[in-house]
């Protein structure tokens, strides 16, 4: 209803205009007098059907009026006082974007008072992470053995259950029913050579069966280039045998690489130079080329479905097994042919390391496959503001032995993270505005089973409402160094985490560790496809990060995938200060989770990708000009993938300066959110399939459609299409992040 005053003359008039009845407006015009004493009120020009405006009582005192206006705003003050008085529920105080979460104070009632913001929140979660707790939950999930799907396994599955569920966490469990290999105790895996019978205790996970024989050729650690040494030698690689020393890249890379230079099986062994531990040491592991069940790639194995029979491209078809480096030390003695020198980086702490090609072996691989049930284990401190958005912290639970600091470490820190986390909502007023789901894996060491069963189960939603992961696998691996392997929107979180949290080894914090100068190069490092957090970022497109603190000048845990992963090895390793390290990562892992779920925009700075996508853009850009100068590329020009980069700066620019020149309330971070939330999955090539191609992200996942594939390609056909289709990609991106579709950017 518009309600106009206007003064004529010596008189004043409110006009009300009201709905007409098929003949436009009615006006009811009320006619006030100036005249205090006498003021009478007419109704004029009032249409038939409308409301009837009754006279004002004559002789009545304006001041009178004044007092009743006066009495009225009196009992609505004095009852809105008791109303704010009598309240005292605690109340979420919103604000902007970076401050703290406030809680309303009371007088009345018993009622704690509660006023947190983040520094408040920093100091109550390092409280309620200490060493001396974990002393005792590192002892009590320290078992002597948890493989995945046997009956410790299980029963720690369950005990984790009920710890979430007496922490009223909503538990909940996700089953999957996969193939693990295991060997036939009656037919064992076999190596013979010469007079010499080797049967090895430990084996590798999804090794192709079956018995060949060729030539034993020492090929290092079987990478690329130390395979392309071999034949710069005139080693024949073809239906060879290659004996490699375990380390620099996975298993699973090291078969891959020996497959496609035509190898015939491929013998792995802890070298006495990297591995300083008993020659007799058996060692485990997995050679699948991917993560989760590779007899169900690209889908869940859930017992309800029924699916044709396959199998993931990232099956080794040649036998691959591990043996001990005493095995190892007996076929160098014998193995025949050409030595190389000092200089070659071939040599390791035996005698002699003689390249082969002259003596033949045999080498016999009796695996089985057997179905195992697997629980994943979940629960859930629920947000109050945004509930169904939510950051994941996730630590794997079986082992190949004890896997004290492969299992148990993450383990204890994922249970007394969700414990702290709910006594701070309970009882100290923290309201986190998102969710936070912690969750427990199975069968992490046959290539991340258990977690990637999950994101093929829930593909659909999950990058919708997950927007960050935090692997809490592997954290406690030494003391004197850090490193991290992140998505890029997660650097300026890192950063500014390591400038808070203290260091363990004296005054000082985690970022003075690592140098103050560049720490970017001291710490970051590439994530490797059997990091448990790598199928979130790369096949599931979600911000993930691990990080590990390590012994210096060390770029792993030398007693991983053996049976002395215990207690007494990481005390050696941690200068017996476990559970001290263990409180600090905790710290890590949970101040980078809270602040991703207090902060009112998330901590995900798109800015970071800008200068990691340029430098990849580049290099594809040097290799088509060098292509096409030589005459073998024609007709294509890298101009439109420079364009599309462009456009992802200017989204990424947009951004930030939207957030700048916005008011930011609820609904608008909300909105700024779900465009940050974009970035990484739209990063995903939407042109491979899942089931061939299943880490389908454009810079750091695997396969023909990267750029770092491009950049090194020398296929023209395959580049042409693939170089169209990854500027479509990246243009997707910045398409996904502009805010309304009018506002995208069509300069390509």
């Amino acid at each position: 209803m518009d309600y106009v005053i206007e003064q004529i003359k010596s008189e004043r008039y409110s006009r009300f205009t009201m709905q007409g009845a098929g003949d436009g407006e009615r006006h009811v015009e009320v006619k006030l007098s100036d005249d205090a004493a006498d003021e009478s009120t007419e109704v004029e020009g009032q249409a038939q059907g409308s409301p009837t405006f009754m006279p004002a009582p004559k002789h009545q005192s304006r001041r009178n009026i004044c007092y009743l206006v006066l009495g009225i705003l009196l009992i609505f003050i004095t009852g809105y006082l008791v109303g704010y008085i009598s309240y005292h529920k605690p109340q979420v105080e919103p604000g902007s974007c970076d401050t703290g979460l406030k809680e309303t104070p009371s007088d009345a009632g018993p009622a704690p008072e509660f006023h947190l913001d983040w520094t408040d929140i920093t100091k109550l979660l390092t409280q309620k992470l200490t060493s001396e707790g974990f002393d005792k939950t590192l002892r009590d999930f320290d078992l002597p053995k948890r493989s995945a799907g046997s009956e410790e396994e299980i029963k720690l599955a369950n005990r984790i259950f009920d710890e979430f569920k007496k922490q009223d966490m909503d538990p909940w469990t996700d089953i999957h029913y996969v193939q693990l290999p295991i060997p036939d105790s009656e037919h064992p895996n076999r190596v013979l050579f010469g007079s010499d019978v080797f049967e090895p205790v430990g084996y590798l996970a999804y090794s192709a069966p079956g018995k060949v024989e060729g030539k034993l050729v020492y090929g290092n650690y079987g990478r690329q280039q130390d395979l392309n040494i071999l034949q710069t030698k005139n080693i024949e690689l073809k239906d060879s045998v290659l004996l490699l020393r375990s380390g620099k890249i996975s298993f699973a890379e090291q078969v891959d690489n020996a497959a496609t230079k035509g190898a015939s099986a491929v013998l792995i062994y802890p070298d006495i130079q990297d591995y300083k531990y008993l020659a007799d040491t058996a060692l485990y592991g997995h050679v699948h080329l991917g993560s989760g069940d590779p007899y169900t790639p690209g889908f869940p194995s859930f017992n309800h479905t029924q699916f044709p029979p396959t199998q993931s491209s990232g099956l080794p078809k040649i036998p691959a097994q591990t043996i001990t480096a005493n095995m190892a030390s007996a076929l160098l003695q014998n193995i025949g042919g050409p030595e190389l020198d000092e200089s070659s980086g071939f040599k390791g702490g035996f005698k002699s390391y003689r390249l082969g090609g002259t003596e033949n072996i045999t080498v016999e691989v009796n695996n089985v496959l057997v179905t195992r049930k697997i629980h994943n284990v979940f629960g859930v401190i629920k947000g109050f503001t945004d509930p169904d958005r939510y950051v994941v912290l996730g630590a794997q639970r079986d082992a190949w032995g004890k896997g004290y600091s492969r299992a148990a470490v993450g383990t204890s820190v994922l249970i007394e993270l969700a414990k702290a986390v709910r006594e701070m909502v309970e009882k100290n007023g923290f309201r986190p505005r998102r969710s936070l789901v912690f969750a427990s894996w199975s069968a992490g060491e046959y290539g991340n089973v258990g977690v990637t069963e999950w994101l093929e189960g829930y593909m659909s939603s999950l990058d919708k409402r997950v927007f960050t992961y935090i692997s809490l696998d592997s954290l406690v691996m030494g003391r004197g160094n850090f490193t991290v392997s992140a998505s890029p929107l997660l650097y300026s979180l890192i950063e500014s985490t390591m400038k808070v949290v203290k260091s363990p080894l004296g005054p000082g914090t985690v970022y003075d560790i690592v140098g103050k100068n560049n720490w970017e190069a001291s710490v970051l490092r590439p994530m490797s496809m059997d990091d448990p957090a790598y199928p979130f970022l790369a096949f599931s497109g979600i911000p993930s990060v691990s990080f590990h603190f390590i012994a210096p000048n060390t770029e792993s845990y030398a007693y991983y995938g053996t049976n002395l992963d215990n207690m007494d090895h990481l005390n050696y390793q941690t200068s017996h200060r476990t559970s001290e390290m263990t409180a600090v990562a905790a710290q890590f892992a949970g101040q980078m989770a809270l602040r991703l779920v207090h902060d009112h925009l998330l901590r995900l700075d798109v800015s970071r990708y800008k200068n990691i996508l340029t430098k990849a853009v580049n290099k594809v850009y040097k290799q088509i000009q060098r292509l096409s100068q030589s005459g073998q590329l024609k007709d294509v020009n890298p101009k439109w993938i420079s364009l599309a980069l462009g456009s992802f700066k200017r989204a990424a620019d947009d951004i930030k300066g939207a957030v700048l020149n916005t008011n930011l309330n609820d609904e608008a971070c909300r909105i700024f959110n779900d465009r940050l939330m974009r970035v990484e999955n739209t990063l995903l090539s939407p042109y491979v399939s899942p089931v061939q191609t299943p880490f389908r992200h454009l810079l750091l996942g695997q396969g023909s459609h990267t750029l770092a594939s491009l950049a090194e390609t020398t296929d023209m056909d395959q580049l042409r299409v693939q170089l169209a289709l990854a500027t479509w990609n990246l243009k997707g991106c910045a398409n996904a992040m502009v805010g309304d579709i009018w506002e995208i950017d069509n300069e390509i």
